[in-house]
């Protein structure tokens, strides 16, 4: 069993350094951090294997790379052939992913462009196995030297070195919020086949920053539209409270310090009958999609916690026959799911995001990208 300690050791595999040494290193590091030693006591046929970069069945997603190494990607496998696609239909999600874009976000500089370089030919996808890159531009590697001789607090640093013996100094490597560049581009794919095959629309904004909560139905989820969350730097709809939002943040932000908030995410047209009884209900899928995102910490669906306060006769959705002769609920506090199948009603989920752990930069990691969330439904 792995056994932590307060020592004069630095990390694993190094030398060991003097009490000295190690008090004149941690007076340079600009965060709070204490420098810890973890050694491995797991038999070596029980260590667990660095797995876990792979997602969905019929529809199946690996993503790739490191914050600050060569590149980031995916792997998509189970994609239809015959589906018109090219860069320009990923690109215009990891446009709106990329760093730098305003004064709240990461100041990183990135074009995050991508190529597709198998699975696609003469436009058309060939239902082999599509591989799309996005070489890292501003590699910074350098800026986090200081941190090989401390954890950061609330980083992945210390669980990576406790798991695997290894960790990248770098960015946070794959626990960086980099590594959701090969979800958006892969959701750009399954958006468009959703669209193509469902008229399927998923659309996510910002709900709430810090303690500025967006009031409950105040964004009519049936008329919302992608140019209402793309009208200020903060994407929420309303402008009211995207300016409070902006406020928050900036009040904040020039402390040197961070904050967290709410996204919340909604799928319109979504085909009856996804998702399945018990371990596959379709919430369940959708709640490890978005918590495997960086820095998520909750997930609500439909009603959520707030449907603990009401009884089950104030809970309950009613069924009745539309004039279309379709089965509908007249409210929608189950989210669209029930029993873990999609009903035919909006889906509606809420992540919530921490407070940025990387603290004294301007930057605030709320723009999900909705397309990170709905790969899974192909």
């Amino acid at each position: 069993m792995a056994s932590s300690t307060l020592t004069s050791k630095s990390f694993l595999g190094s030398s060991r350094i003097d009490g000295a040494s190690i008090s004149s290193d941690l007076r340079k590091l600009s965060i709070s951090s204490v420098q810890i030693s973890f050694r491995s006591r797991i038999p070596k046929k029980l260590q667990i294997n660095a797995a876990g970069s792979t997602f969905g069945t019929n529809f199946r997603v690996t993503t790739f790379g490191e914050s600050h190494g060569g590149g980031v990607g995916c792997i998509i496998d189970g994609c239809p052939p015959r589906i018109p696609l090219s860069e320009a239909d990923m690109q215009f999600d990891l446009d709106r992913r990329r760093p730098g874009q305003s004064r709240i976000t990461t100041p990183r500089k990135e074009t995050d462009t991508c190529k597709i370089s198998s699975g696609v030919s003469e436009g058309l996808t060939t239902g082999t196995p599509i591989h799309v890159f996005v070489p890292n531009t501003d590699q910074r590697g350098l800026d986090y030297s200081e941190m090989s001789v401390a954890y950061r607090p609330s980083h992945a640093d210390a669980t990576y070195d406790m798991k695997y013996g290894v960790r990248s100094v770098q960015g946070g490597g794959r626990s960086s919020a980099r590594e959701t560049i090969g979800r958006v581009a892969a959701g750009g794919v399954a958006k468009k086949i959703l669209k193509l095959y469902a008229g399927t629309e998923i659309l996510a904004y910002v709900s709430q920053v810090h303690k500025v909560v967006l009031p409950e139905g105040v964004v009519d989820h049936d008329s919302l539209t992608l140019d209402q969350m793309e009208s200020n730097i903060v994407r929420c709809p309303d402008p009211e409270y995207a300016e409070k939002m902006i406020a928050a943040i900036d009040a904040v932000r020039v402390k040197g310090d961070s904050v967290g908030g709410v996204v919340t995410c909604i799928v319109r047209n979504a085909p009856r009958g996804l998702g399945s009884p018990v371990f596959d209900k379709l919430e369940a899928e959708l709640a490890k999609a978005a918590m495997s995102l960086p820095a998520t910490k909750g997930f609500e669906f439909g009603s959520g916690f707030a449907g603990t306060l009401l009884t089950g006769s104030e809970h309950n959705d009613e069924f009745y026959t539309d004039k279309h002769g379709r089965i509908r609920t007249r409210t929608n506090r189950s989210g669209g799911i029930q029993g873990g199948i999609s009903n035919g009603e909006i889906i509606n989920m809420r992540i919530a995001f921490k407070p940025t752990s990387t603290i004294g930069v301007s930057l605030i990691y709320l723009h999900i990208n909705i397309s990170a969330c709905i790969y899974l439904y192909a």
